[in-house]
């Protein structure tokens, strides 16, 4: 069956934002009390969970709403330094002829998000944003049931663990990039139905099965 919907994570798949997380998070730790993170602990971090991430980190559970609507403010005052990855807009143009409907879910705000697509945002049909850590789940539901589409013909494409976890958990595809948050091993290890090496590659997945 072919994909008719392709539903994007943003950040880190679609917008370069983890230098600015890198020049943030340790401030953002000071605020809300919860460890800093020092630069040997990078790496180990982009291969661990989110779960396992929140532990090493200390953060507690009830501050996570907190802790989004902050990054969220700040995200809107750094705008400008978060651009989209060399090759997107021709990706989701590609999509969008295509015939192959676009949807985003973020846990950034609907405001940030259009604004780091710029023009490209036109091309989305469905936005649910403001997704909680462990929330897109129900996001991508709501945003399968008003596509019309069966689940089959969903791919959701992302760049963390907590992705591919979401989107197995309603039934639909994933695809996990190389180029985000998580390291990409500790992507394959999952097994996602495709990896994506190269921005390039999305288009080319999706639309050549659209072909078969």
């Amino acid at each position: 069956m072919p994909y008719s919907l392709v539903i994007f994570d943003l950040d880190g798949t679609l917008a370069d934002s983890f230098p600015w997380f890198l020049r943030t998070i340790n401030d953002v730790a000071d605020r809300f009390g919860f460890r800093r993170v020092a630069d040997e602990d990078i790496e180990p971090l982009r291969h661990a969970s989110s779960r396992d991430i929140l532990t090493r980190l200390e953060v507690p559970l009830w501050k996570l709403p907190a802790i989004a609507r902050h990054a969220r403010r700040l995200k809107a005052e750094a705008a400008a330094e978060i651009s989209l990855f060399a090759g997107v807009e021709t990706m989701l143009r590609t999509l969008a002829d295509n015939g192959v409907q676009l949807a985003l879910v973020t846990s950034d705000s609907e405001d940030n998000a259009r604004e780091k697509l710029g023009e490209a945002a036109a091309l989305f049909s469905h936005f649910e944003c403001s997704a909680s850590l462990f929330g897109k789940p129900a996001k991508f539901r709501r945003v399968i049931r008003r596509a019309g589409v069966e689940p089959g013909q969903v791919i959701e494409i992302g760049d963390e663990v907590r992705d591919i976890e979401a989107a197995r958990s309603v039934g639909i595809a994933c695809g996990a990039v190389c180029w985000g948050y998580a390291a990409p091993a500790a992507l394959r290890a999952l097994g996602p139905d495709h990896v994506f090496e190269r921005m390039g590659e999305i288009a080319d997945a999706v639309c050549n099965r659209r072909a078969d």
